[in-house]
């Protein structure tokens, strides 16, 4: 199994950003061959001190192997993906693990 996980920080200067990227996620990334599991959501406020509170946007996707993962990071839709969303964000991290 193999993790890859995605943190945005949207463009505050666009309100509907957050809403906008999930839908292009959807869209482009979930149908992608190889993803076992597609979950794309706004950040959740918590309490706890630990919790890392200032983006506003996660991606997380589950492949069988990382060959699977690298395949997805060329496939087209997700380039289109890239493209057409990109203007959306302002920072992205990323945490891939096996």
């Amino acid at each position: 199994m193999f993790s890859h996980v995605v943190i945005f920080w949207t463009d505050p200067a666009n309100p509907k950003a957050a809403d906008e990227l999930i839908a292009g996620g959807q869209k482009y990334l979930a149908p992608i061959p190889g993803v076992l599991h597609f979950h794309m959501g706004k950040m959740v406020g918590s309490h706890r001190p630990v919790v890392d509170q200032t983006y506003q946007v996660a991606l997380n996707l589950v492949f069988p192997n990382k060959q699977a993962q690298d395949d997805y990071q060329v496939h087209p839709e997700h380039l289109k993906f890239i493209d057409n969303c990109k203007a959306l964000w302002k920072k992205v991290t990323v945490y891939d693990f096996a």
